[in-house]
């Protein structure tokens, strides 16, 4: 890959990569494949008929690293991606993905991924993704995530979400179906400022007999920013289900939170937990008494709130 320091910048942040992977990638740059390598355990193939790639994890994978960040530095590109994961029956693996934008003009850049995981059985996978924008120009920074997630029986799936800065505008739909012990866990983490706008929506089907879903929620709106949160659990089946969404708000944002939760079966059990607010008074006396000001008082209980 040859890559400038914009670029190396946005892998940084989007995935933590301060030189080329070792194991298996795919780096795509404003819409074209910058890099690409493959392991005897994982496979990536480009799709024939629509932008994006099959991603192949063998059972006999333990412990991989599998990274495909985004990365786009052109003003005015709309960039579509369909990514599939297959990861067959056992199978223990790292998946690292998200979007970076740098945006120096004065017209909209967006990326839309959709990725699809079919999820064998008793395979485990670790997802994480990463979403963030910066650059000088006006142009919006636009980015829409559609995860779609199969659990085979025994299954499971933990996905860790972020989104802290430079986004203008992004809805995040993923959508969960589940069969027999399986386990889908999901770590969010989003903070909007200016006149950013995120909207979360979630929907996860328990279908199978003692699968669980644990869906968590922090977020920050702060100046005129809005945020909306939605998550919808139907337990069809002996289950349990589980969301919270916590949410502070500071200036004039704002944060709408709509849970929904549907037991369609005897033994379903489900639980939803929300709570919204300005940070609490207390918590800024006790650190500025101890030498903080107030603004460093506030960006601290705002990290920690989003750990």
């Amino acid at each position: 890959m040859n890559l400038g320091s914009t670029e190396k910048g946005l892998l940084k942040e989007i995935a933590g990569l301060e030189a080329i992977p070792t194991g298996a990638y795919n780096v795509r740059e404003n819409g074209k494949l910058a890099g690409r390598n493959v392991t005897a355990n994982v496979d990536i193939v480009s799709k024939t008929d629509k932008p994006g790639i099959d991603i192949y994890i063998k059972s006999s994978t333990r412990g991989e690293r599998v990274d495909i960040p985004v990365i786009l530095t052109e003003t005015g590109l709309n960039d579509l991606v369909y990514n599939d994961f297959y990861v067959e029956d056992g199978a223990d693996v790292t998946i690292v993905a998200g979007c970076g934008i740098h945006n120096a003009g004065g017209l909209k850049s967006e990326h839309d991924g959709i990725h699809a995981f079919h999820i064998g059985k008793n395979a485990k996978v670790l997802y994480i993704e990463k979403h963030y924008g910066e650059g000088e120009g006006t142009g919006e920074r636009i980015l829409n995530p559609t995860t779609l997630i199969e659990i085979d029986e025994g299954g499971s799936m933990t996905m860790e979400t972020a989104q802290i800065r430079g986004v203008d505008s992004a809805i995040r739909k993923t959508n969960a179906v589940l069969k027999a012990n399986a386990t889908l866990v999901i770590h969010e983490k989003i903070m909007t400022h200016g006149k950013q706008y995120a909207e979360t929506d979630f929907h996860v089907a328990l279908n199978g007999e003692n699968s669980g879903a644990h869906v968590i929620s922090r977020s920050i709106a702060k100046d005129d920013s809005h945020q909306k949160y939605l998550s919808c659990v139907d337990g069809n089946a002996k289950c349990s289900g589980h969301t919270e969404c916590d949410a502070i708000i500071m200036d004039n944002g704002s944060v709408t939170a709509k849970p929904e939760l549907n037991a369609n079966n005897i033994d379903a059990s489900l639980i939803h937990e929300a709570a919204i607010g300005k940070i609490a008074g207390e918590q800024l006396i006790k650190l500025t008494s101890l030498g903080l000001t107030e603004k460093e008082a506030e960006d601290r209980i705002v990290n920690g709130f989003l750990k």
